[in-house]
């Protein structure tokens, strides 16, 4: 259904008049602002966060004049849907941040105040950040990586009931499984037959209990068995070369791809990768300390993570990485700086590989 311009509207809207618009994102709901050339406010409005709801969002900001630019909060997860449906309207869409503390002690909080400073970041330039694109096999990556790092997460906690319940079990249980593996003990706990009839006794109940926890811990590795071989099979895909460096594995290789985006030429650079990682070096000179830099807190700790973990390996088996290290600390440079400076030139290879892969799916 298309929204008609009120009488207001249309003596106010010329057709030359370009309009922004910004939106502040929740689940269910959508604050959507419109201002002016002059970031002057016009008008306000909230959209349910469905398909008919973005075709009003659209219709409604058409209303008001020719739409330059939509500026979106969470692009990637309460704003992923509209900004899809913009973007395939054609509507250039930036991705906002939340306003800054000043703006918020000066004006407060509200949705419409988001909304609105939303649409003035997209308008001055303030918001310069493209949206990743969602609609590629890179976000089929993403949500099957959700699932799977789920799961091990559920695995985990499973194990560490089990070997809680192992610890506390009557005698027999005890003395049977205490020296065991963790998949040593979830064989030996599937099979066992606790007695219904005997249920209220510990003995029994603990039986059921680590049966019931050794079947969820099998379930559980079904699972995450599934997901890697699909993760393995969509990422030998879309990058090939990035699997062919040393130490980088399906894991790693996913969750770089998750943080560069399947556009990734909405980084003018290796530079803007290596801060999107979290692994550009801040300056920390002060005084007679001399030029040193120190950890960048911000970026993708995940990605950062993984970058880290592709190090650690190679230091250990890398020739080339452990001449680094040498050299570096002969230089007067900590284990940490050293390290900091090979994330950094492994996030500027990594781009370049991403870069030469994805331009060829």
């Amino acid at each position: 259904m298309t929204v008609q311009p009120t009488t207001t509207q249309l003596a106010t809207a010329g057709p030359t008049r370009v309009i922004t618009g910004g939106v502040d994102t929740h689940q269910l709901l959508h604050h959507v602002a419109v201002i002016d050339e002059h970031l002057d406010q016009i008008a306000d409005r909230e959209f349910p966060a469905t398909e008919s709801g973005y075709r009003q969002v659209l219709d409604w900001m058409a209303s008001f004049g020719l739409i330059g630019r939509v500026g979106v909060e969470s692009t990637g997860a309460y704003g992923a849907g509209l900004t899809r449906f913009l973007l395939a309207a054609g509507v250039e869409v930036l991705e906002v941040r939340q306003p800054e503390k000043v703006t918020r002690n000066r004006e407060g909080k509200s949705d419409a105040i988001d909304a609105y400073s939303a649409a003035r970041q997209a308008a001055t330039g303030a918001a310069r950040g493209l949206p990743k694109l969602t609609t590629g096999v890179v976000e089929a990556i993403r949500t099957l990586k959700v699932a799977r790092d789920g799961a091990v997460k559920d695995r985990t906690r499973a194990y560490s009931q089990l070997r809680d319940l192992v610890t506390t079990a009557p005698r027999s249980i005890h003395d049977e499984l205490i020296g065991l593996t963790g998949p040593q003990r979830v064989r030996r706990a599937g099979g066992y037959r606790p007695d219904p009839a005997r249920i209220g006794e510990p003995l029994q109940a603990t039986k059921k209990a680590l049966r019931t926890l050794a079947r969820r811990i099998g379930h559980l590795n079904t699972e995450i068995a599934d997901a890697d071989r699909d993760l393995d099979r969509l990422t030998k895909t879309v990058t090939p070369s990035l699997l062919a460096m040393r130490q980088v594995g399906t894991q790693t290789a996913a969750q770089i791809l998750l943080t560069a985006g399947e556009n990734l030429d909405r980084m003018h650079s290796e530079a803007a990768f290596a801060k999107l990682c979290g692994v550009a070096p801040l300056p920390a000179s002060s005084g007679k300390t001399g030029t040193r830099h120190r950890l960048n807190p911000g970026g993708d700790r995940d990605a950062n993570s993984a970058l880290y973990m592709v190090v650690v390996g190679r230091l250990k088996n890398h020739p080339e990485t452990q001449t680094y290290l040498a050299r570096r600390l002969s230089e007067g440079k900590t284990k940490n700086e050293a390290i900091r400076c090979l994330k950094r030139s492994l996030a500027r290879r990594i781009y370049r590989t991403l870069k030469t892969d994805l331009q060829r799916t």
